[in-house]
C-alpha cells in the first residue's frame, strides 16, 4: 500500500494540477456531450441511414444506458488495476467507438457504436474526479471542481447547440468526428502529465459487480423504453421489476461482503446520502426539460437548431461564469448552502418557464427565466462534486464518484421517461397548442422534483470550521483526504 501512497502523494504538484484539470475537464466534457448531443440531429440520421421511431430512440438511449450501467465497474477496474490505466482504456474505446459512429452505414451499426462509446465513457468519467483529486492540493479543489463542473454542465446543455449546428453547417457525423482529434491529443497527454493511482487494493467485487450493472442495466432499459413502448409493456414491466430486485440484491449482498464494490456504510454518512440524492433530483428535472424546451424553441417557435441553441445560451452557458465563483464560495463558506441555493434558483427559472410558455412567446418574456436556471445550475454544478468527494476517504473516491455519476445518469433518463410521459398524456406533437399544453405540466413538474434536490441539499451537514462539509462521523475519512493530497 505505501507503494500506491507514495504516488498518490506525487500527483499533488502545481504543474499536475493545471494539466489534471485540463485533461480531465476535456474528458469529461466528451463523456456529458455525447447524452443529448444526438437529439437534435436525428431528423437527419433517419434521412440518411433509414429506421423508424424505434430506431432512432435507440441512438440516444444505447449510450445512456451502457453509460449508466458500467460507471460504478469502471471505478471499481480503475480503483484495482490503477486509475490513469483505465482511465486511458476509457478514452481508447471512447475515441475508436466516436470514429465508428461517423462510419457507420447503416442505423443498426450506429446504435452498436452509440453502445461501445457509453462503454468507453462510463470507464473515464468516475476515474475524471479521482484523478483530479489526487492532483490538486486540498486548499484549491473548491475551485478545481467549479471549473470541472462548468466544464460538464456546459457540455450536457450544449449537447443540442452543438449537434443542431454541426448537422445544419457540415453534417451529423461531425457530431462523432469532433471526438477523435480530442481522444487522439487526449492519451500521450494523460500519460505523461497524469501520476497513476490506486484504491484500496482490495480484490475485485465480481458478485456485487454483476448485481450493480444487471440492476440498473433492468431499471435504465424499462425507463428508457417506457415513453415509447408503454409502462405496461412486457419488456418494461420485466425490466423495472428484475432490476429492482437485483438492486435489492445489490445491497444485501454489500451489507455482508467483506470488500464489497460499494459499502453500504457510505450512505450512513449524511453528507454522501444527501448530495446523492439531491444529485438525482436535479438531473431528472434538468434533463427532462432541456429535452422538452430544445425541441419547444424550434417545433413551436420556429427556430433553427443553431438559433434555439444561442437562445438557451443564458441557461446552458452561465455554468462557464458562475460555476468558478461557486467553487471558491464553497471552498469559503461550504458546499451546502452553495448547492441549495442554486437548487432553488433552478426550480424558480424552470417554474417561471411554465408560466411564460405560450405559442409566441417573445424572447425577452423567457430571458430571466433561462438566466436563473443558468445561475441556478452554475452553483450546483462545482459544489456538489467537491461534497461527493469529500465525503468519502481518499482511497473511496474511485467507487464514490462512479456511484453519484450512475445517480445521475439515472435521474436524466428517468427525467427524460417521466416528463415525456407528462407531456404525451397533456399534450403532444400536432400543433404548437398541444405542445405548450403538454410542455407546462411538465416544467411545473421539473421545478417540484429539482425543489425536492434543494429539501435534499439542506440535510447535508454543516461544514466544520476549517474543513468541507461532512458529518462527525466523517472526520477521520476527512483527515485522510488531507493528508492524501500533501
Amino acid at each position: 500500500m505505501s507503494h500506491h501512497t507514495d504516488q498518490n502523494e506525487r500527483a499533488a504538484r502545481p504543474g499536475g494540477a493545471v494539466w489534471a484539470l485540463v485533461i480531465t475537464s476535456v474528458a469529461g466534457f466528451m463523456a456529458a456531450l455525447d447524452n443529448l448531443v444526438v437529439t437534435t440531429a436525428l431528423p437527419s440520421i433517419r434521412e440518411d441511414l433509414g429506421g423508424g421511431l424505434h430506431d432512432l430512440e435507440w441512438t440516444v438511449s444505447a449510450y445512456t444506458l451502457t453509460f449508466a450501467v458500467l460507471l460504478m465497474s469502471g471505478a471499481a477496474l480503475g480503483d484495482r488495476f490503477g486509475r490513469r490505466r483505465l482511465f486511458l482504456v476509457g478514452i481508447s474505446i471512447f475515441t475508436v467507438a466516436s470514429a465508428a459512429a461517423a462510419l457507420a452505414p447503416g442505423i443498426d451499426s450506429l446504435i452498436a457504436a452509440r453502445a461501445v462509446q457509453g462503454a468507453g465513457a462510463a470507464i473515464m468519467m468516475p476515474l475524471t474526479l479521482t484523478l483530479l483529486t489526487a492532483a490538486v492540493p486540498a486548499a484549491k479543489r473548491g475551485m478545481a471542481y467549479g471549473i470541472w463542473g462548468a466544464v460538464n454542465g456546459l457540455a450536457i446543455a450544449s449537447g443540442p447547440l452543438i449537434g443542431g449546428s454541426l448537422t445544419e453547417h457540415i453534417s451529423w457525423q461531425w457530431i462523432f468526428w469532433l471526438n477523435v482529434p480530442l481522444g487522439i491529443a487526449l492519451l500521450p497527454l494523460a500519460r505523461l502529465r497524469l501520476a497513476e493511482s490506486y484504491g484500496t487494493g482490495a480484490r475485485l467485487d465480481i458478485p456485487g459487480t454483476l448485481l450493480a450493472s444487471g440492476g440498473l442495466f433492468g431499471i435504465v432499459y424499462g425507463l428508457v423504453r417506457g415513453p415509447a413502448d408503454g409502462w405496461t409493456g412486457r419488456l418494461v414491466l420485466t425490466g423495472l421489476f428484475a432490476g429492482g430486485a437485483l438492486l435489492v440484491g445489490f445491497v444485501l449482498y454489500s451489507t455482508r461482503a467483506k470488500n464489497p464494490m460499494l459499502p453500504m456504510r457510505l450512505f450512513r454518512s449524511r453528507a454522501f446520502s444527501g448530495i446523492n440524492a439531491a444529485s438525482m433530483l436535479m438531473f431528472l428535472g434538468m434533463f427532462g426539460s432541456i429535452f422538452l424546451l430544445s425541441q419547444y424553441m424550434q417545433g413551436v417557435l420556429g427556430y433553427s437548431p443553431t438559433e434555439a441553441g444561442l437562445r438557451m445560451l443564458p441557461w446552458t452557458g452561465m455554468p462557464m461564469l458562475v460555476a468558478p465563483i461557486a467553487g471558491i464560495l464553497a471552498d469559503r463558506i461550504g458546499g451546502r448552502p452553495v448547492v441549495a441555493t442554486g437548487l432553488f434558483l433552478q426550480a424558480a427559472g424552470l417554474a417561471y418557464m411554465a408560466s411564460v410558455v405560450t405559442v409566441d412567446v417573445s424572447y425577452a418574456s423567457q430571458l430571466p427565466g433561462l438566466i436563473i436556471s443558468g445561475v441556478g445550475m452554475a452553483l450546483f454544478f462545482a459544489p456538489a462534486s467537491h461534497l461527493v468527494m469529500s465525503s468519502v476517504r481518499a482511497s473511496e473516491q474511485g467507487i464514490a464518484s462512479g456511484a453519484n455519476n450512475a445517480l445521475r445518469e439515472v435521474g436524466g433518463a428517468l427525467g427524460i421517461a417521466v416528463m415525456g410521459s407528462i407531456f404525451s398524456a397533456q399534450g403532444g406533437y400536432e400543433t404548437g397548442q398541444t405542445f405548450v399544453d403538454g410542455l407546462r405540466p411538465a416544467l411545473v413538474t421539473g421545478a417540484t422534483v429539482v425543489a425536492l434536490a434543494g429539501v435534499a441539499a439542506l440535510t447535508i451537514p454543516g461544514r466544520r470550521h476549517g474543513g468541507a462539509a461532512v458529518s462527525p462521523a466523517d472526520q477521520a475519512p476527512e483527515r485522510v483526504l488531507e493528508t492524501a493530497s500533501r
